[in-house]
């Protein structure tokens, strides 16, 4: 075990293979590929972090005819198919680049990114200045993009034109892989010059629109982009998404391949809290872990057979969607969104032609971007047995790991809320004991805010502490004072005042008043508030009785 190297943070198949980190095989991944070579443009969108980028520099070693690469696969399952290989490995001239590093807070910004990007890529191929195939004219434009002198117009032809000059120069067809294609356009979505980016895009993907210089290319990003937008006139098109079973095994890992992995570190012991924490992810037919998670917690369990499970996948993004998802929080999404912290599912419409742009424009677009990059995921078919409209999909939280993802976001959403909620009432209602009043106020709030604690404790001290924050009072929950435990303690300093609220939980709406009614015999059972006389010149006990989103309030007498 001591001997496993994990590859956390490296993405370069030639890396992994040649410094002897572990490598799960999916050089399947090349034969299924082959399987349609006649489809010139194969997009395939799978969430962040699920192996994109390192299946690309796998294929990018096996075609490029620059290398020799087969030492890289040996004992890989491709290797094995030796007519394929004799055929294929690193025998086409083949382009990889990828775009995820394409960001910017202007368009400015992107685009010297983006022309830094191009520029890099037409500097791994300099031995074209040097080709005899090539015109001058053709030289001088490559020179151009290579010391990022190049005009837009020009930059937008620069892949189409590269692969011109490489088929020229080997007489042999391009194979162009590009990776997290979509990343330029979200970013300018985030940032406002989303429009300036997609005519940047759409000039750079003329490359696969007819072009005989193509012998295919394999895209992957985390959406696939309304084909109208970007991929208009676009022919022998064929997607892959998470819907799709084809190539699905070769993204994340199989519960095999997860078994395989603890078995060789000898860490079998946390099979069930690793499947708790990082699986559930349901791909066309496939049951799939996220593999960032997998040998992360790997890799610190190892280090730390004690280690807890932590959110390795929330902490390589903002996760903004599901802040945005949060902020179009209405009736409706929020009975759903605690449908789905409580363990359940719902039945939503789901589009897997989206533009970044039109993100905001309807609830559908933000459930099905929820789905689409990995924060929900689809029952298992076999556990659904009635039949869906079409387009619609059952969808749940797949795991503990975005569960709290979910959590941690609406927590912060609530606090934030609450400075914006008008409080006056309520506090004014406490201060004068008019308990009917607090009770009207405090049902206000409870209606606008997202359970996700299955209407526990924590969720009502947590519901307590944030209607009060920022408001000049100190909160304190499940403190000893006297001879009981008063649950919640609102001390208002300079208004000289306290107010105890005494919790109950009632099973049921009926059950609120008998709840409320011992919270208040315990109170005065235990003589709540006495300790306080001396030190306030207000004390106020009240009972509180709450029953999901209903509460009851009474004064004590």
């Amino acid at each position: 075990m001591d001997e496993m190297k994990l590859p956390i943070g490296r993405s370069g198949f030639a890396d992994i293979r040649k410094n002897g980190y572990y490598y799960i095989d999916k050089t399947g991944l090349v034969q299924e590929l082959l399987r349609t070579d006649g489809r010139q443009v194969t997009l395939i969108t799978r969430p962040r972090r699920f192996g994109k980028t390192l299946a690309m520099s796998m294929l990018s070693e096996f075609f490029d005819a620059r290398k020799n690469s087969e030492g890289l696969f040996s004992g890989l399952s491709i290797l094995k198919e030796r007519t394929l290989c004799e055929k294929w490995l690193n025998q086409y001239p083949t382009l990889f680049l990828s775009l995820k590093s394409v960001d910017g807070l202007n368009f400015a910004k992107a685009y010297d990114k983006l022309t830094a990007v191009i520029s890099d890529l037409y500097k791994e191929h300099l031995y074209l200045l040097e080709s005899h195939e090539l015109d001058p004219f053709s030289k001088k434009t490559y020179e151009q993009v290579a010391s990022r002198t190049a005009t837009q117009g020009t930059l937008e032809n620069s892949l189409l034109n590269l692969t011109k000059m490489m088929e020229i120069h080997y007489g042999k067809p391009v194979i162009l892989l590009m990776d997290e294609y979509d990343v330029p356009l979200a970013k300018a979505s985030d940032n406002g010059y989303y429009n300036e980016m997609l005519d940047m895009m759409k000039g750079l993907m003329q490359v696969v629109k007819d072009n005989d210089s193509l012998k295919f290319a394999v895209i992957t990003g985390c959406l696939r982009i309304a084909k109208e937008s970007i991929f208009t006139g676009t022919n022998n098109f064929v997607s892959d998404t998470i819907s799709d079973t084809r190539l699905n095994e070769y993204f994340g890992f199989t519960q095999k391949e997860v078994d395989q992995i603890l078995s060789d570190a000898e860490l079998t012991a946390h099979t069930e809290v690793i499947k708790a924490w990082y699986d559930g992810y349901h791909f066309g037919d496939f049951d799939i872990y996220c593999p960032w998670d997998v040998m992360n917690h790997a890799e610190r369990l190892m280090l730390d057979p004690k280690a807890k499970p932590a959110g390795y996948w929330k902490n390589s993004s903002d996760n903004g969607i599901i802040r945005l998802f949060i902020d179009f929080v209405g009736d409706t999404i929020t009975q759903k969104i605690e449908t789905l912290l409580s363990g359940g599912h719902v039945i939503q419409k789901i589009a897997e032609d989206l533009t970044y742009d039109e993100l905001l424009g309807s609830e559908e677009n933000l459930w099905s971007m929820l789905y689409l990059t990995g924060y929900l995921t689809q029952v298992r078919k076999g556990e659904w047995k009635e039949p869906l409209p079409d387009g619609f999909l059952a969808l749940r939280i797949p795991n503990r790991e975005i569960k709290e993802i979910f959590e941690n976001t609406i927590g912060k959403w609530f606090q934030e809320s609450t400075q914006k909620w008008d409080r006056k009432a309520l506090f004014r209602a406490i201060w004068n004991g008019d308990a009917q009043s607090v009770t009207a106020e405090m049902t206000k709030l409870l209606r606008k805010t997202i359970s996700y604690h299955d209407y526990q404790e924590d969720f009502y001290h947590a519901f307590f502490a944030g209607i009060f924050a920022g408001a000049g009072y100190a909160v304190e929950s499940n403190r000893g004072h006297g001879e009981g435990r008063r649950d919640i303690i609102v001390q208002d300093y300079q208004g000289d005042r306290i107010a105890i609220f005494e919790v109950k939980y009632a099973k049921s709406p009926d059950g609120l008043i008998k709840a409320c009614d011992a919270a208040l015999a315990q109170m005065e059972s235990r003589k709540y508030g006495e300790e306080f006389q001396d030190d306030y010149a207000t004390v106020i006990c009240y009972g509180i009785a709450f029953y999901k989103k209903r509460c009851l309030v009474r004064l004590k007498g």
